[in-house]
């Protein structure tokens, strides 16, 4: 168990100057407070604190991030205040526990609103104080190392949590140590089975993998001692997570692994790592493909290596990392040495890289309104797969893996990328649909006419060019559905005594606008362009009752009236349309929402509102302006027509069967696909009228209890 003073050991090792005061009362403070509170272990709760501050010293943290994880549970495990806290060890400290206390309440397992909330306070919360997250990596780090004393689920919980949001954010601090610990704690009680499998078979090769890494050692020292390189050279196999993940990607099984150990070369300068790596590479063949160059490349949170991999000793894969010791600090410690992420406060070029993605998260939750682009951005900067090309002037630029020349584009410059028109790699055009590769040089070529599309959201892959694609999109449909209202309102305004545009002038329309919940006069246009607002409804908030004009043109209006009736019908709609009334609605044929399914409506251009599954996937990157709530009529008794497919072995009489059964369940079958493939079976599709969602899910359960029947399924027209 560690002491107080083995903490205050650590720290004087790199901060002799060290404020030993604050830490030793942050300690009596802490104590007192989780006075007679116990884990699940059984052991005093005061031993949480001390573990959590002594990983925060092992990072070379500063007192203040030490002594905030002492304090860290204070506020949230007992009576203690934010102000109390504050007044006793400093407003700085004090944010610190606060901020990890609000860290600690979020859940990223809940709706999607909910979550992405969680992670825009996640952000605001790292952007304040970087030391915020390092506290909270530190507390979740001891509480996985623990999570033998929860229950089952909890384990799952916490452990699937850890690994979708703590372990990459460790990984894009630069934090490797802690991200791959984090990940096989996870591992362990997530996939329990595949985790005891692969320690055991790593365990069963212990004793020969470890003089195989003692023999190449020796190997590689003795090759480097010949041209008077001194290095520290260590070996280890892969941990437990990295190895399940190649072994998944690469579909194969543990003895078909042929480099799960990695050596690391620490050396004094980078002009001898690229010394190490000739020599390495004279000692044994490399794999073609598999050396990464870091150094001149380095990673955004600044991690620097040689990575290759090569045919070792007894034809085994080994991976080599060479460094400086320098470079080895920065990877073991990553961002942590380097917390000062603060406005007002100038950083250096290297400090400042360091945080650009974090300033970037911060732009991008201000900007990002809607929750699930949100989402998706968090997920492309927390899961970077990186790929390094150069502009025309040999700058460095990084993108996740896949970007095309439209993310580099935007990466200049956003009118660059509106008016992207083609590109140029390595001194060839290629289309916009080309995945960039290490080392490329990226030429852009524009033209003042041409604009996004919406077909490039499904091939970029940074967040700052889809946040900008979607942001043209959404200025340009605006623009046309004002300019769209505009002419609905202008003919409109030609039926009554009304100036359209005296309208404009005399603030008319604003007025209007205000009524509707809305801003100003463009809003009311752009609404009466989307449809969600009628013409004729503004017309009636500025004239008078007994000056609209309804009765004007009756030869117009017996026209228009029958028009109406037809699209009306003798029943009204079956769906009910959240603020609006008598309005044409229509089903989309994309994903024929049936009754009892959760439908959404999409305010179409002059044909009413499509009615959609909410999870259609046509609509998921619409407009969400154009979208209303939309729910079924309770009483509705119209039937719906649904498409099923059934497929079973061909055999003689199952077709009676089967209309027998529709029949049964008071299906109307309206019109049916009957054909038999090579390998004896049957595949019938049969489009049939029913109620609703209960009724077909009662047909399908019954049509899968005819003998031969091996599949039943909805599918779409």
């Amino acid at each position: 168990m560690i002491r107080i003073g083995d903490i205050l050991e650590r720290i004087e090792l790199y901060n002799p100057d060290f404020d030993e005061e604050l830490i030793q009362k942050a300690y009596v403070f802490s104590a007192k407070a989780h006075q007679g509170q116990l884990r699940l272990s059984g052991e005093p709760y005061l031993i949480h604190p001390l573990e959590v501050a002594g990983i925060l010293a092992n990072m070379h943290l500063d007192d203040q991030s030490v002594a905030s994880g002492l304090l860290h549970d204070t506020i949230e495990d007992s009576l203690v205040t934010h102000k109390e806290i504050s007044r006793l060890f400093g407003s700085q400290v004090a944010e610190l526990v606060e901020g990890v206390t609000k860290i600690s309440k979020m859940s990223f397992e809940s709706s999607e609103d909910t979550q992405a909330e969680n992670f825009r306070k996640m952000v605001l919360a790292m952007t304040k104080d970087i030391r915020v997250i390092l506290v909270k990596l530190a507390d979740r780090l001891h509480n996985m190392r623990t999570l033998e004393y929860h229950k089952p689920e909890k384990q799952q919980r916490i452990a699937s949590e850890t690994l979708d949001i703590y372990a990459p954010i460790a990984n894009r601090l630069g934090i490797d140590w802690m991200k791959s610990e984090l990940e096989d704690a996870s591992f362990k009680y997530i996939m329990p089975e595949a985790y005891a499998s692969l320690e055991r078979q790593i365990s069963k090769s212990e004793k020969e993998r470890s003089r195989y890494i003692e023999d190449v050692k020796q190997l590689i020292k003795k090759k480097l001692a010949e041209n008077d390189i001194f290095a520290e050279i260590s070996g280890r196999p892969k941990h437990i997570y990295s190895i399940f993940r190649k072994m998944q990607s690469q579909n194969i099984e543990f003895s078909e692994l042929y480099d799960i150990t990695a050596f690391r070369i620490i050396v004094n300068s980078v002009t001898e790592c690229y010394e190490v790596l000739g020599i390495v590479h004279n000692l044994w063949v490399p794999i073609p493909g598999k050396f990464k160059d870091y150094i001149a490349l380095p990673k955004a949170n600044l991690y620097q290596s040689l990575h290759t991999t090569v045919n070792g000793p007894k034809g085994e894969r080994i991976e080599i990392q060479i460094r400086t010791h320098e470079m080895h600090q920065v990877a073991e410690m990553g961002i942590a040495a380097h917390w000062k992420y603060k406005e007002a406060i100038n950083l250096d070029e290297k400090d400042d890289k360091r945080f650009r993605w974090l300033r970037q998260l911060f732009e991008y939750q201000n900007d990002l309104r809607d929750n699930s682009e949100f989402l998706e951005t968090i997920k492309v900067d927390l899961f970077p797969d990186e790929v390094f090309v150069f502009t025309p002037t040999g700058e460095v630029k990084e993108f996740p893996r896949g970007s095309t020349p439209i993310d580099f584009a935007y990466s200049i410059h956003t009118e660059v990328g509106n008016h992207c028109k083609g590109a140029k790699a390595n001194g060839k055009i290629v289309p916009l649909k080309y995945n960039l590769h290490n080392g490329d040089r990226i030429v852009i070529i524009t033209h003042p006419q041409a604009h996004p599309s919406k077909d490039w959201l499904k091939t970029v892959k940074s967040s700052r060019a889809r946040t900008k694609i979607r942001q043209w999109i959404k200025t340009q449909e605006r623009g046309q559905s004002i300019q769209l209202g505009k002419d609905l309102l202008e003919k409109e305004a030609k039926r009554h005594p009304v100036n359209f545009n005296r309208l404009f002038k005399d603030g008319s329309l604003k007025s209007v606008a205000e009524i509707f919940g809305l801003n100003t006069a463009d809003d009311l246009l752009a609404t009466v362009g989307y449809g969600k607002i009628t013409p004729r409804q503004v017309i009636r908030r500025i004239l008078p009752p007994e000056e609209l004009d309804a009765e004007a043109h009756p030869e117009e209006q017996k026209p228009l009236l029958k028009i109406i009736s037809k699209l009306k019908g003798k029943d009204s709609s079956p769906i009910l349309i959240k603020g609006e009334e008598n309005v044409l609605v229509r089903f989309a044929k994309c994903c024929n929402p049936l009754p009892g399914d959760k439908i959404v409506g999409f305010i179409t251009r002059g044909r009413g509102i499509a009615i959609h599954k909410a999870d259609c996937g046509t609509i998921m990157n619409s407009d969400p302006q154009r979208l209303v709530e939309a729910k079924w009529k309770v009483t509705d008794t119209t039937r719906r027509p649904v498409k099923i497919q059934t497929t079973s072995f061909d055999r003689r009489g199952i077709l009676a069967e089967i209309t027998k059964k529709l029949a049964a369940e008071e299906a109307d079958i309206l019109s049916a696909r009957v054909h038999t493939t090579d390998d004896k079976h049957a595949v019938n599709q049969f489009e049939i009228a029913i109620k609703d969602l209960k009724h077909l899910n009662r047909i399908i359960r019954a049509l899968n209890h005819i003998k031969g029947i091996t599949e039943v399924k909805r599918i779409q027209f």
